[in-house]
């Protein structure tokens, strides 16, 4: 979920791909910040819910991550 508010800049990961735990999945522009949004987990991204340009509030889903 998204940890705050902002503009989707780049999404790193696609469905399927295979990811470690601090694997870099979206960078978030906020407040004119770029926050890379990284797993907790190792895993694989199942979905994916957002687009490059896309805006984002918190809680918003942006992947899932199994």
């Amino acid at each position: 979920k998204a940890p705050m508010p902002g503009n989707i800049l780049d999404v790193k990961v696609k469905a399927g791909a295979s990811v470690k735990a601090g694997d870099v999945l979206v960078i978030l522009e906020a407040m004119k910040m770029e926050n890379e949004i990284r797993t907790p987990i190792d895993g694989v991204v199942k979905e994916v819910y957002v687009n490059e340009t896309d805006k984002v509030s918190v809680g918003d889903k942006m992947l899932v991550v199994e």
